[in-house]
């Protein structure tokens, strides 16, 4: 095992009198080719190109001597710290920090990043990063190859965006670029680089600055769940407060989730799915209902992409959704949407016969189908009189395989 692991962050600044010790000392150094390049490596140590950290850290662990890793930024944020200091490895690791390439990137462009949201994008998480900047109107993303700007562009067709492009911070290439998203593709990008995401309804800020890093989970009101008057009093029978809650909580949309709301009527779930982090698709035939959501949206500062034509035959060239709430259109759209393939769907009936339907199709599609029968009634306090009723059959389905 190494006798000593020392891990030096590298943003193109001088380096610090204890880096430069520590690399001084080292007779084993990893890093990108630009940090084994640098004057202070010593010639006499075993190098090593930085590509699968594992790899390296496996090297290191067998290593007898002081070793020293380079990284670009603040090593310890989305960085190499998390994977040497693996057990497996048992290696002991001290780090000297930088300022992180995600600070460097929002320095460049002159704005806070206090109120941004921050994701990495690999080939098999750029999905759920791309269904983050459509949520939110500010996101940093630390890319990879094959997960860049230019396939976050095309994945965000249909939403616009500004990218800000910083590539090779801290080097002599060091550029900065600002293109619209469905502009990205239209370039070949360097290695390594963050895309500052921003745009969309921007909230107001709060006038003595904000208290948490990223989104401010106590905006807006309070509650899952809003009455109708929150939504200008127009919901649908499939919108009553109480089913919505319900439908939310089979969901469960979350932060990297992109969420269909077909027959979205007033908005009311698009927006408490997008209030809860999710990326949302509003989907509508009927042109008043999108306007009534877009207008809901705009009241409570979410981002929603909506959709106006008629299922199924809208939802075809639509991204792929990991859960779905059917707010309307029969066996099938219900069908069009299973063979998509998401986690979850809900959705509701007010017969048993029609809900025996729904549940027959989902079986059918592989899913795991619960039905619950919900029976609200509202009640006026002052006389404790019922003020009004309703029933309806709530039907979710879940993915045995895509339990997530």
């Amino acid at each position: 095992m190494a006798d000593r692991v020392t891990v030096i962050g590298w943003d193109g600044s001088p380096l610090t009198a204890a880096a430069r010790s520590a690399l001084g000392a080292a007779t084993l150094v990893a890093g990108a080719a630009h940090h084994l390049a640098l004057s202070e490596v010593p010639p006499s140590a075993e190098r090593i190109r930085l590509g699968s950290v594992g790899l390296a850290g496996r090297r290191i662990a067998a290593h007898r001597g002081s070793a020293v890793v380079l990284a670009d930024g603040d090593p310890g944020f989305f960085g190499v710290v998390r994977t040497l200091r693996a057990p497996e490895f048992g290696l002991e690791v001290e780090v000297v920090p930088a300022v992180s390439s995600v600070a460097t990137a929002f320095a460049r462009a002159g704005m806070t990043w206090d109120d941004a949201q921050v994701v990495v994008a690999h080939p098999r998480t750029l999905r759920r990063a791309v269904n983050v900047c459509r949520a939110h109107t500010k996101v940093a993303v630390l890319t990879s190859p094959g997960a860049g700007p230019a396939e976050l562009g095309l994945l965000m067709e249909g939403v616009h965006r500004t990218f800000v492009i910083c590539e090779e911070l801290g080097t002599e290439r060091e550029q900065v670029s600002v293109v619209t998203s469905d502009k990205a593709a239209d370039h070949t990008w360097r290695d390594p680089n963050v895309v500052i995401v921003v745009g969309g309804a921007v909230a107001a800020p709060p006038e003595s600055g904000g208290w948490i890093a990223g989104r401010d989970p106590a905006a807006g009101p309070r509650g899952w769940t809003l009455p109708p008057e929150s939504y200008g009093g127009l919901v649908g029978e499939g919108e009553l407060e109480h089913l919505r809650a319900a439908q939310l909580a089979r969901l469960g949309p979350r932060v990297g989730d992109l969420v269909w709301d077909i027959g979205c009527g007033s908005g009311a779930f698009a927006v408490e799915a997008a209030r809860a982090g999710a990326a949302v698709l509003a989907v509508d035939q009927d042109p008043r209902a999108c306007a009534r959501t877009e207008a809901n949206a705009r009241a409570f500062g979410v981002q929603l992409q909506i959709v106006q034509g008629a299922a199924p035959h809208v939802l075809e060239n639509l991204p792929e959704p990991d859960v779905v709430r059917v707010g309307g259109g029969g066996a099938a759209v219900l069908s069009a949407v299973a063979d998509r393939r998401p986690q979850r769907v809900v959705a509701h009936a007010a017969t048993r016969d029609a809900a025996e339907l729904i549940g027959r199709d989902l079986t059918q599609h592989g899913y795991e189908v619960e039905c619950a029968l919900l029976q609200s009634v509202e009640l006026d306090t002052r006389a404790w009189t019922e003020r009004e009723r309703s029933v309806a059959f709530l039907l979710s389905g879940v993915l045995p395989d895509r339990t997530g």
